[in-house]
């Protein structure tokens, strides 16, 4: 009988681990092909017309922006090498997992379509109100799949509310909403904190890993098959991303525009939806969360909102400050009034009046770090943003772990 249990455990610890060890061969591989790739394609995209000029540099050196698409097309490749490993031996048991396969193919087909969709972005350049649209239309085959495998839309309720909700309420098609909306808030919340060399691909990559990290905590735990499901596509998006890095950072060689964007939102919706693991998910997003609550009032208008928000750069001192934004006080409505005496009573804007005119700096991330830290060079400051963002995914872990105890039973 315990050699019966013995050779269970370590069949289902080789079912467990196999695919993944495999998985991270291939990604190791992936990131090796991927950081030779960029730059013998650079000079394609450049003859494409598809390049920017860094506006943070006293050079005006052609750079090929939209280098995402190279890195969401290793992770496909990659991806679809991968798929015979986790589904080979049930071929030949005659107990195929239908329903994981379809998982692994609607996760597939939303990545693919809002890779499809960023790149069209780039090439486009389309308004804002379709950046909202895309992510939408890439989620739906996500959401269809969960609703056929799981339709699973009950949460559990925090314990002092137990009293009066009960242990657990079904909220429905709010819960369908609810993931409708995480994927495009991934998607454009990465594209939002941006605009300094390195800073997209750094904020990813910190998500990638930290997600990867609460995964294999999680492999011992009853739910390891969601999170194994998660590390398929974790390790390939690390070692793809790792590798656009490394020419993304200062001084940038090549511009991910919005297709990487689009691409790892999606990918981190992917995992945390089918993961079942998306609260946890937008935990690791904090920086991103504060970002985009922030930027809401230059966003919806409330404050005048220019068309680029970046840092300006000073070419004498070669350092970034505080890009500013000009309005009449008297000319806001009322809401926008109350937004602009909220932040100034927590210093969360620099105030200035000349002539009648208010000037303050616009409400992003990156224009608050100069704002109290002074003008700083750009690799510097991509460096304090990185921190942010790792010590914020610290503080997520202890919200998940120690923490959650007291509201849930874990």
């Amino acid at each position: 009988m315990a050699a019966d249990v013995d050779t269970r455990i370590n069949t289902n610890t080789w079912t467990m681990l196999f695919p993944i060890v495999i998985n991270l061969i291939m990604s190791i591989i992936c990131y090796m092909v991927t950081v030779r790739l960029i730059p013998k394609v650079k000079d394609m995209f450049i003859k494409a017309n598809l390049f920017g000029i860094d506006m943070s540099k006293t050079t005006s050196e052609k750079v090929p922006e939209s280098l995402g698409v190279v890195t969401g097309c290793t992770f496909l490749i990659t991806m679809f090498l991968f798929i015979p490993i986790p589904f080979g031996n049930s071929l030949f048991n005659g107990d195929f997992p239908h329903d994981e396969f379809v998982e692994l193919m609607a996760a597939l087909l939303s990545i693919c379509c809002m890779l499809l969709l960023g790149f069209a972005d780039d090439v486009l350049d389309l308004r804002w109100r379709h950046k909202l649209l895309l992510p939408t239309i890439a989620s739906l085959p996500l959401l269809m799949v969960y609703y056929v495998n799981f339709n699973s839309t009950t949460i559990i309720v925090p314990k002092p509310f137990r009293e009066t909700l009960g242990f657990s309420v079904d909220i429905g098609i709010i819960y369908y909403i609810y993931m409708g909306m995480l994927a495009v808030f991934c998607t454009n919340a990465i594209n939002i904190l941006a605009g300094v060399n390195g800073l997209e691909v750094g904020q990813s990559v910190v998500i990638a890993v930290s997600i990867m990290i609460f995964n294999v905590i999680e492999l011992s735990g009853s739910l390891w098959k969601a999170h194994q499901f998660s590390l398929y596509f974790m390790l390939p998006y690390i070692g793809t991303t790792v590798a656009l890095l490394k020419h993304n950072w200062y001084p940038s060689k090549v511009f991910v525009g919005d297709t990487f964007c689009y691409f790892s939102g999606m990918t981190f919706a992917v995992v945390g939806i089918l993961g079942h693991f998306s609260k946890t998910t937008l935990l690791f997003f904090i920086p991103q969360v504060f970002n985009f609550l922030y930027s809401s009032p230059q966003l919806f208008k409330l404050i005048p909102c220019p068309r680029h928000r970046l840092p300006k750069f000073n070419s004498k001192t070669d350092r970034l400050e505080i890009s500013t934004t000009l309005f009449k006080y008297s000319e806001l409505n009322i809401l926008g009034k109350f937004v602009v005496r909220f932040f100034r009573m927590f210093r969360l804007i620099q105030w200035k009046e000349t002539d009648g005119l208010i000037i303050t700096n616009n409400f992003t991330l990156i224009n608050l770090v100069l704002f109290y830290l002074g003008p700083l060079h750009e690799a510097k400051l991509t460096t304090i943003l990185i921190t942010i963002q790792v010590v914020c995914s610290v503080i997520a872990f202890t919200i998940r772990y120690p923490l959650a105890s007291y509201f849930y039973d874990v």
